[in-house]
């Protein structure tokens, strides 16, 4: 199969005229029996696979649910079935494979990671871990996996634990580098740790937030890397100097998700409540100058957000609306 085509990247002046042509498709699930109503959709957890045709999404009623962007109906969606009472246990993680894109890992508070396969709809293996682990990490050749729990980290390779790694704090968020060699972790005293990998070894403490830290990600290019914290803020830090190059507002609230857009131009990022009610928007940035140029109306907060691979085609979640993607061709 040829490789996506990547989009023309847009400009600072030319991104929200054409971003608001968009459409916005809803994908709503269906309430799984003996699931309570309240929590039946709200989503924990968003990952594209490497190609785009596919976005997978992790609930509180343990759905995991692989839907296609051009078709909205979840009767054209793939529901990967976790063991287990309906409503017990919360899909803290879902995350595609960076390289196989019919396969994926996922993470959840009865403390298994599982790996499945969307062709067969099937776990291809599990591996019990413990301590409820909320945070994957694959390595950029997919050939390991990290799992975070709250007082260390696990390393699977062929869904064998390899090691275990012991910290002082708990571990929210983590993300490899282009290269596989550092491994970032988002922590709870505020600071971004700069792994070497497999060793552990702290190679860098970045003093992001003022307070727990629990988002991170690198862009593309592997240029900058962003940290969202619990003082509302987006921290952007270049990976050459490693200084923070801007600090940006894009939530009214803790932040709990971040992300780059496909070329690195932009970025968003989710909070799960909103203090000031007349602020329930999702703000997108350019990273080059700070400046937010569009502004998505939310009937909601937003937690969780990702773009798409190779598109300006972004995904949200929506509470009970389940998942939004703008671009999305339903």
């Amino acid at each position: 199969m040829a490789p996506p085509q990547r989009a023309r990247s847009l400009p600072k002046s030319a991104f929200s005229p054409a971003f608001a042509k968009l459409k916005t498709s809803v994908y709503t699930d269906n309430l799984r029996p003996g699931a309570p109503v309240s929590s039946s959709h709200f989503i924990r957890t968003i990952s594209w696979n490497a190609s785009g045709s596919f976005v997978a999404t992790g609930s509180l009623d343990r759905t995991l649910r692989i839907w296609n962007p051009e078709r909205t109906n979840v009767k054209n969606s793939t529901e990967l079935r976790t063991p287990g009472t309906p409503g017990t246990v919360a899909l803290e993680r879902v995350a595609f494979h960076p390289i196989n894109e019919n396969e994926l890992a996922s993470c959840g508070t009865d403390g298994m990671v599982r790996f499945w396969d969307v062709r067969s709809k099937a776990s291809v293996g599990e591996v019990k871990v413990g301590e409820q682990p909320f945070t994957l990490a694959w390595m950029p050749d997919g050939s390991e996996i990290v799992a975070g729990r709250k007082a260390r980290s696990t390393i699977f390779e062929s869904l064998k634990p390899i090691t275990e790694h012991h910290q002082s704090v708990q571990t929210n968020q983590c993300v490899f580098d282009w290269s596989g060699s550092h491994l970032y972790l988002t922590n709870g005293d505020g600071c971004v740790k700069v792994m070497r990998y497999p060793t552990f070894e702290t190679a860098l403490t970045l003093n992001a937030h003022t307070s727990s830290c629990f988002a991170v990600t690198m862009s593309p290019s592997g240029e900058y890397l962003a940290a969202g914290g619990g003082d509302a803020l987006v921290s952007i830090w270049d990976t050459q100097e490693w200084i923070c190059v801007r600090t940006l507002d894009l939530t009214a609230s803790m932040v709990k998700s971040v992300d780059f857009s496909f070329d690195g131009s932009y970025v968003t990022a989710g909070a799960d409540r909103v203090e000031d009610k007349e602020d329930k928007k999702l703000h997108i940035a350019h990273v080059e100058s700070g400046e937010i140029v569009h502004s998505i109306d939310l009937a909601q907060p937003a937690a969780h957000v990702a773009w798409h691979p190779f598109r300006y085609v972004l995904a949200y979640s929506a509470d009970s609306q389940g998942l939004k993607i703008v671009g999305g061709m339903g």
